[in-house]
């Protein structure tokens, strides 16, 4: 056996799936992540299982399905009897540390009355070390700001969005507004710098997660960043003519363009403004992991460090006239997916693009087993060390990918009362194969696409006749894919005169 691995897991919140260079996006340019997939693998058919990111990183850091964990809002509790990558990390001799936010809302049966965690869904995950915690006011990164002779705001929050005054792109100006601090002092830069930081001193091997808050909203880039792609050049949205034409896809569609936190702006220069903000900040995180990736390098730890970059969900960035992540179209839940393994038996993987249907549940199996630690039974993923060390596709492997999206909100009924829903009738269900696509409503109709004939998801064929023994097919799919991935902690135990007996199963 080699020495102990280290881990550096980094994840850049709402990144689309399409946003690589290497996947030849028409605009955005990532040459370090470039890199880093031309040593590693690229699966190009990721996919989050949930929004927003609490719901999302619920699955991501338990490797568990929604339908399994339930934290379904960005404020549901999750379950303090779930394990998680840290806590098995850290019965493996692992210290896990943490480096921004994993937004987990803590169970509040294991909290006393006057616990600040429980005015806040932004807890840290349970078993990982905070090292430095980001969460709403990024004192961390504001305090260093200070420390440096830079104004920040009064409420620190608006930090992110910190811009001189005046005209911005749709007002005339040549480019979108900057942010008010250089590039070197963003809070992306801090953050990297305080992983780097970390790993200096680092006296073993490590666990790191690196949770970076971009290209999340306020879509505002640093110079040179700002300017690096011409608003007027990025890619058009995928939308019909107006808003009203989209909302008679589905009453749910039509509910959640009338939310105005939801609907994407009728400026077309300021929704490209925002566009062409989104992918500098993309290229100004790549530019981030390339002098994290030099670091590791120069000190001898690249060939000893796991690395593995994804997002926790996508953005709508105006397709169908939505903004932020929601719902069951590909642009909220097609993410990056790049994993490098340093040891030799991954180098006939190397340089690998993925075209297998993968998703953020199979991260924490791939960690605890590149790090030689048991996967427990609780996991709905599976490691992808076979396409790391290229032996291909496993057999069995998942046909599509399938993710959950629970509208409900405990504070509000407006949803139920305008789609007449009871608040656990709230839900939807996707599967999405390699051309087809159905979304299963608890209590409104369903839907299909022909991805092929229709890869922008304009026409919804659940209706339709001929498509009738394809929309059966792909409703019983989804059936037996929620039956198969029921909660399983103690299903594979039986107690019998001589004691427990275990046998342990493949899930596809």
């Amino acid at each position: 056996m080699g020495s102990p691995l280290n881990v550096l897991f980094i994840t850049a919140d709402q990144w689309r799936g399409d946003c690589l260079s290497a996947l030849d996006h028409p605009v955005v340019r990532t040459p370090n992540l470039d890199a880093l997939a031309a040593e590693g693998v690229l699966f190009r058919r990721h996919f989050a299982n949930a929004v927003p990111c609490g719901p999302s990183r619920a699955s991501l850091h338990t490797g568990m399905y929604l339908q399994n964990h339930r934290s379904g809002t960005n404020g549901t509790p999750l379950d303090a009897r779930h394990t998680n990558w840290a806590k098995e990390a850290a019965s493996h001799g692992y210290d896990p540390v943490l480096f921004g936010y994993t937004d987990t809302s803590q169970d509040p049966r294991g909290l006393g009355a006057g616990d600040p965690w429980l005015k806040s869904y932004e807890g840290p995950l349970p078993g990982i070390r905070p090292v430095c915690l980001m969460i709403g006011a990024p004192k961390p990164w504001t305090d260093w700001l200070k420390a440096r002779g830079f104004e920040v705001p009064a409420d620190i929050r608006f930090a992110y969005g910190n811009r001189e005054p005046g005209p911005d792109y749709e007002d005339g100006a040549p480019h979108p507004k900057p942010l008010k601090y250089p590039a070197e002092f963003d809070d992306t830069a801090f953050l990297v710098g305080q992983t780097i930081d970390y790993i200096k001193s680092a006296s073993g091997p490590f666990v790191a997660h690196l949770s970076l808050l971009r290209p999340h909203p306020p879509f505002v880039a640093p110079e040179p960043y700002n300017s690096m792609y011409d608003p007027a050049n990025v890619p058009g949205f995928t939308r019909l003519a107006t808003p009203e034409d989209e909302a008679r896809q589905h009453p749910w569609l039509a509910h959640q363009l009338a939310r105005r936190i939801y609907r994407a702006t009728d400026n077309e220069k300021r929704l490209r403004r925002l566009k062409a903000a989104y992918y500098g900040l993309m290229s100004r995180v790549d530019a981030e992991i390339g002098r994290l990736v030099r670091f590791l390098k120069d000190s001898g730890r690249w060939d000893s460090t796991l690395i593995i970059f994804t997002s926790d969900h996508g953005e709508q960035i105006g397709d169908h006239w939505l903004i932020g992540k929601c719902g069951y179209f590909d642009g909220s839940y097609h993410i990056p997916l790049i994993v490098r393994d340093p040891r030799p038996h991954a180098d006939a993987g190397r340089g690998a693009v993925v075209s297998s249907f993968t998703e953020n549940v199979d991260i924490m199996p791939t960690m605890l087993e590149a790090i030689g630690a048991d996967i427990p039974v609780q996991c709905d993923g599976a490691s992808l060390a076979p396409f790391l060390e290229g032996a291909g596709r496993p057999d069995p492997w998942r046909s599509e990918a399938h993710w959950e999206f629970d509208f409900r909100d405990p504070s509000d009924d407006s949803a139920e009362r305008a789609l007449g829903l009871t608040m656990h009738q709230c839900t939807m269900n996707i599967v999405r194969g390699e051309r087809y696509k159905y979304v299963h409503f608890t209590n409104l109709p369903p839907l299909f696409f022909d991805l092929q004939k229709d890869p922008g998801e304009f026409v919804n064929l659940a209706n339709d006749a001929s498509y009738a023994p394809l929309v059966l097919d792909y409703a019983q799919k989804l059936l037996s894919w929620r039956m198969n991935h029921d909660e399983q902690t103690l299903t594979h135990i039986m107690l019998r005169e001589d004691g427990p007996i275990t046998r342990r199963a493949l899930r596809y």
